[in-house]
């Protein structure tokens, strides 16, 4: 496989434990990566690092990294002509079960190995195990073409899309989540029930549980910071054992890596203390959902300015920016199963708590789905609220992107904004189940325009075979409600 022709810039973390090299320390720890020396690059790194062996993955439609451990003679003949990954992670759902109706691989391809590429750029040690690399892989046609129905491929369809329109787009992600004292193990026994939170009671911001867990938290803090992951903050959420953390923004591509990344490392974290960190949008009906907000501005590639903000106008927007908002605001229903991928994404979307019900935006508003942010050149951005924590990051980012692209090119104008309670104003309503969005979603001309054929017609599927997983699953509800009075 021939090699980039420009050069790139790998991200090299100190590792846990290690002292940073006063070099390293003045000039940051990225080295460039050009031709024809990347493989003397990466051999001289590895080396100066001590490392032994190679953790390389991708990311499946439903944002779960996909990897293995390879040898460094396997890594470095991978990044000369690339390397087979059975397609299988495009044919099985979350839980490895085979899809029934996919067309990309199944029984009828025989589930061959899919061609894959090294991404070099994403080169990082893992500081809790500061002999291993790890790599992130872009899946591959077999000419070499980008795998469409891949996520990561999507997300970089989309960013060439804002480059060739003169936008550099620049995205953070924060995310919500909770924090068990519990093992895989202790899960399975208690059949996910009954499960004891890191911290009890509802305590956001709380300066005393963080510390009264800064072990952890420190981990955590540290341990993003040292795998390319820096977060801007971290603090607990109103819930028992419920943490926030807010990934600090980066160029599109970038920025979507760190967020998908972001979810491994925690959970690696908290599995190495004994605890297990759950991303789902809601674990229980009484509490409130694990948000997975987005921001986002366009910035112009010639003048490197923030396009969203116009010094002119009355309320800081640009007229870009409306058009922006009114795309996102105009496909959003259409397009939610990709923002809300799983049945439990719309046990989150109840009024009054923190989620969004409706189509609406407003500026500094958190009962809406799209909050106006900022007032600067520096700051002026939108959050999108709808997604939630289990979100896959690049998809999120990619069609939130595409639709606010589409919403420029076409000159769609938002509509009012909503100055109170976003849950009290009359809107055009968000799909209520998993189900009735893969239906909008599957009849959306113009979700196939913005995103491609491929992409939709295989995300359509495994979504609907998620939704019939659903429908034919007895619930504890189910079993509590009838089976002694029915």
């Amino acid at each position: 496989m021939a090699n980039r022709s420009k050069a790139k810039v790998i991200t090299l973390p100190a590792p846990a434990g290690r002292r940073v090299r006063a070099k390293e320390k003045e000039h940051g720890a990225a080295r460039p990566l050009g031709q024809p020396s990347d493989s003397d690059v990466l051999h001289k790194w590895f080396e100066d690092k001590g490392i032994r062996q190679v953790k390389m993955g991708g990311f499946d439609v439903d944002g779960v990294w996909r990897g293995k451990y390879v040898s460094l003679e396997k890594f470095f003949s991978a990044c000369k002509s690339g390397l087979g990954f059975c397609d299988v992670v495009f044919g099985w759902d979350i839980t490895d079960e085979l899809l029934d109706n996919t067309r990309v691989t199944g029984w009828h391809t025989g589930y061959p190995d899919g061609l894959c590429r090294v991404d070099t750029t994403t080169g990082r040690i893992i500081p809790w195990e500061p002999d291993t690399a790890a790599f992130l892989l872009d899946f591959l046609n077999p000419d070499g073409s980008p795998f469409e129905p891949s996520p990561r491929q999507l997300l970089q369809k989309i960013g060439r899309r804002a480059r060739d329109m003169g936008f550099l787009p620049k995205f953070g992600a924060e995310y919500e989540f909770f924090i068990f004292k519990e093992t895989p193990q202790s899960l399975k026994e208690k059949g996910y029930e009954h499960l004891t939170p890191l911290t009890p009671g509802m305590f956001g911001y709380s300066w005393l549980r963080t510390s009264l867990n800064a072990p952890l938290v420190h981990a955590i803090i540290d341990g993003c910071r040292d795998f390319g992951v820096e977060l801007e903050g971290f603090h607990t959420e109103t819930g028992p054992g419920v943490f926030e953390a807010a990934i600090r923004y980066d160029d599109l591509e970038k920025a979507a890596d760190k967020a998908a990344l972001f979810k491994t490392v925690a959970k690696e974290i908290c599995s190495r203390h004994g605890l297990t960190a759950c991303f789902m949008a809601k674990v229980n009906e009484k509490l409130p959902g694990c948000s997975g907000h987005i921001h986002q501005s366009l910035w112009s590639l010639k003048s490197h300015e923030n396009v969203f903000h116009d010094p002119e106008s009355r309320d800081g927007m640009s007229t870009t920016m409306r058009h922006y908002l009114g795309g996102v605001l105009e496909l959003m229903p259409e397009l939610t199963a990709l923002y809300w991928p799983t049945v439990n994404s719309y046990k989150r979307s109840v009024e009054n708590t923190w989620a969004p019900v409706t189509v609406t935006w407003g500026r500094e508003n958190r009962t809406t789905a799209v909050r106006v942010i900022g007032d600067s050149p520096k700051s002026m951005r939108i959050e999108y609220r709808q997604t939630a924590a289990d979100m896959n990051a690049y998809i999120g980012m990619a069609v939130s992107l595409a639709a606010g692209l589409w919403g420029i090119e076409n000159e769609v104008e938002p509509p009012e904004p909503v100055a109170g309670n976003g849950y009290s104003t009359e809107a055009p309503p968000l799909p209520r189940s998993l189900k009735e969005a893969v239906r909008l979603l599957q009849g959306s001309k113009r979700a196939r325009q913005i995103l491609g054929e491929e992409f939709v017609d295989h995300y359509v599927r495994t979504r609907d075979w998620e939704a019939r997983r659903f429908e034919r699953a007895v619930t504890n509800w189910e079993l509590e409600r009838y089976m002694e009075l029915i």
